[in-house]
């Protein structure tokens, strides 16, 4: 059993985990396509940041979304530790980003990622995201892949 809540990006287990993904996309791609951006200096008005725990509460995943204030964010950081993929966490973990993005007025996500990053290339494929062109701040790079999702509210009907 797993529980996906909100914590702070500068919580020692999310450090821990980004820093996990910092040392694979290094090997992956040189610095000027590695596009990481430092979450703690992020405001909690502009951050939504959510980690993955399993049942003895060690952080196996995380992700983020930077608000843009215009109804727009940009997904960073998702990253699974790679013992727990290949248990659909990473679509459990983007849905709940996407549910907090939308009660927070973000109707739109964007993101940047990797070519060599298949795995991540067909979550977001899964989860409803279409490639599109480079986005600010971001520039055209033959190693990079954009792609967006429009947020939809999902509308549940009371049964009386």
């Amino acid at each position: 059993m797993y529980s996906i809540t909100s914590e702070s990006a500068s919580h020692p287990d999310i450090l821990a985990l980004i820093a996990a993904l910092d040392v694979y996309q290094t090997a992956l791609y040189p610095a000027e396509s590695n596009h990481l951006v430092e979450l703690t200096q992020l405001s909690d008005e502009t951050l939504l940041m959510m980690v993955i725990r399993d049942n003895q509460l060690n952080a196996v995943g995380c992700g983020a979304i930077i608000l843009n204030g215009d109804g727009t964010g940009e997904m960073k950081r998702v990253f699974i530790d790679p013992r727990h993929r290949g248990q659909r966490l990473g679509e459990k973990l983007l849905a709940a980003l996407e549910d907090e993005a939308l009660s927070r007025h973000c109707h739109t996500l964007r993101l940047e990622t990797g070519i060599k990053q298949h795995a991540a290339v067909s979550l977001y494929e899964r989860c409803g995201y279409h490639t599109r062109q480079a986005f600010a701040p971001y520039h055209n790079d033959p190693l990079s892949l954009f792609m967006e999702k429009v947020l939809v509210a999902d509308v549940r009907l009371a049964v009386l």
